[in-house]
């Protein structure tokens, strides 16, 4: 199955990541506390857990870091309580974005998302008027230049759900998310390590922007994802 280019755009999100590690730490750091005081500490017993541990190790946490934050969220010392909130709107064209935030005040975190969406030519939505528009599962994808047939064998006989050749030359892998484990794993077993690999919130179909509209989207996103208590921002847009 053929898909839209992602590649660049992946690319381009990264950068923006490395360049502000200090902010991608306190993302992790509030996915570990909040997976872990949902579903205990043990990262065998917690998928969620363990893939935020994978992320912190990615960004070069320190181990004493993801276990110190591990221990307050479990209890065993005293931390902050985040709440999670989803946020739903609209970008140019009428493209969806959903926003999901950690936050221990969420008087401050609406009114700065909401405020991120007017000041730059969105909406901020009701909850359910967007989230139809994407899909809750698991996403590896692989650079250019990897082999699709191996890709395709390996993750099919591993329990994924499709597998996608995007019209750059990436491949992407789609398992449900109960499932995303077992197929990263086998991937992984097979020589094959994905770039990226994380339970989503996937597009259904994607809405083309280019020129002024690109731009002015892009904008949309970047303050979104500047917002100190957003962890994720989504979108259906094809910049």
């Amino acid at each position: 199955m053929a898909g839209h280019s992602k590649w660049a755009n992946i690319q381009h999100r990264k950068g923006r990541q490395d360049e502000k590690r200090g902010k991608v730490w306190t993302r992790v750091i509030r996915e570990i506390m909040v997976a872990a005081r949902a579903g205990g500490g043990d990262l065998n017993a917690n998928p969620r857990l363990r893939l935020a541990v994978d992320k912190a190790k990615a960004a070069n946490m320190p181990a004493d870091t993801i276990k110190r934050n591990i221990d307050k969220a479990t209890g065993n010392l005293e931390g902050v309580n985040y709440e999670e909130i989803r946020y739903e709107g609209y970008g140019v064209g009428g493209a969806a974005i959903l926003v999901d935030t950690m936050t221990d005040n969420k008087v401050r975190t609406v009114a700065e998302v909401r405020h991120a969406f007017s000041k730059h030519g969105g909406n901020l939505g009701t909850e359910g008027s967007v989230a139809f528009q994407f899909k809750h599962c698991g996403q590896l994808i692989f650079a250019p230049g990897t082999s699709e047939d191996q890709v395709m064998e390996v993750a099919l006989e591993a329990g994924a759900e499709d597998v996608i050749a995007d019209e750059d030359g990436a491949i992407e892998v789609l398992t449900a998310p109960g499932d995303f484990e077992v197929v990263k794993q086998a991937l992984i077993a097979a020589g094959l390590t994905p770039e990226v690999a994380d339970i989503t919130m996937r597009a259904e179909n994607t809405i083309e922007l280019s020129g002024d509209d690109a731009a002015k989207m892009q904008k949309i996103l970047d303050v979104l994802e500047d917002l100190d208590d957003v962890q994720e921002v989504y979108h259906n847009a094809a910049l």
